[in-house]
């Protein structure tokens, strides 16, 4: 007969104390999480070019600087370098100053909340009715021209990640079986949402397997290093994992806007885990020919390797010669 768990040891008076304090703490938890990066999101260090001849760029990088550390600002050459940065994601837009006036090169892809930002940016610092031409050098697909439909996907990835580390770690597989089944779902993960993304919505219009790659690893990373938590804590693991993931990774993540607009350090820690990551690789996937994905995919690469290590190594401490025989499912025999 199995002993009981440490929660249902406890008295009910005291349990019921739990969860009268617990609840609330969740919900301030998730409150805080979710409205405080949405209330505070302004540009912070957002990377801008500026091009055109040195003493009219001049000016206009004086302009954008009015704003204490809003702009990280870019000099470039002429409109080619700028658009070539652009199309690269070193920055998220760039003006460039011509004889015929000011005029404004975007990414709508990269961000549509930054591209609109930029918009009203530079038309505050041009007044007098001066019009600023807008290109669009890399437009949102026109299915998702808001990108609602690459933010909504943070959590789903998310919340798939938890659960295939949740069942490895509740269905007792270790070891070779459980990489296994991490790399197996992942995979499945990532041609699903694939064929839903792009073949039926047209939400992504890149490279069919760079994307399904990209998810593929993502929904890797969280369930690997799910899973690693689970063979480590156990129960407790899967839900520091959730917590991680899915309460802070999903708002840190700034795929419904940006990072450079989160205030610090939710921004820099969405990053570091897999939704923020993952968002940022699949966009530079998806829309940039692969531009930008460097850190991302270190960073999700890290997270897979690092949680299925963790994984093989607790299947082979559980199933090792050397360990106690309850543990092999041997039986022992009686002396004497």
């Amino acid at each position: 007969m199995s002993a009981a768990s440490p929660v249902h040891a406890l008295p009910p008076a005291r349990r019921m104390i739990a969860v009268m304090v617990l609840v609330p703490v969740l919900v301030g938890l998730a409150l805080w999480a979710f409205a405080w990066p949405a209330a505070r999101t302004a540009p912070r260090d957002l990377p801008i070019g500026v091009a055109g001849p040195p003493a009219a760029a001049a000016q206009v990088e004086q302009r954008l600087e009015q704003r204490a550390g809003a702009f990280d600002v870019h000099r470039y050459g002429d409109e080619a370098t700028a658009r070539t940065a652009v199309e690269r994601r070193d920055v998220y837009g760039a003006v460039v100053v011509t004889p015929e006036g000011p005029r404004l090169l975007t990414a709508s892809a990269a961000s549509p909340a930054v591209a609109g930002l930029l918009r009203e940016a530079v038309a505050e610092r041009f007044p007098g009715g001066q019009q600023v031409a807008v290109t669009d050098v890399v437009p949102a697909p026109s299915a998702d021209p808001r990108g609602g439909s690459l933010a909504a996907s943070v959590l789903p990835l998310s919340l798939a990640g938890i659960a295939a580390g949740a069942m490895v770690t509740l269905l007792g597989l270790r070891g070779a079986r459980g990489a296994t089944a991490l790399v197996g779902a992942a995979a499945l993960v990532g041609i699903t949402t694939t064929a839903v993304a792009d073949s039926w919505l047209g939400v992504l219009d890149g490279p069919w397997w760079g994307e399904a790659g990209a998810v593929t690893l993502t929904a890797l990373a969280a369930g690997a290093a799910a899973a690693a938590l689970g063979a480590l804590l156990g129960r407790p693991g899967i839900a520091l994992g959730s917590v991680l993931f899915v309460l802070l990774g999903n708002p840190f993540s700034g795929a419904a806007s940006a990072p450079e607009l989160l205030p610090e350090p939710a921004g820099t820690i969405g990053q570091w885990l897999p939704p923020g990551a993952g968002a940022q690789l699949l966009r530079s996937v998806a829309y940039f020919d692969g531009h930008g994905a460097g850190g991302a995919m270190l960073t999700l690469s890290l997270w897979a390797v690092l949680g299925l290590a963790a994984v093989l190594l607790a299947g082979r401490r559980t199933f090792s010669p050397a360990a106690p025989a309850e543990h092999r499912g041997a039986t022992a025999l009686p002396v004497g």
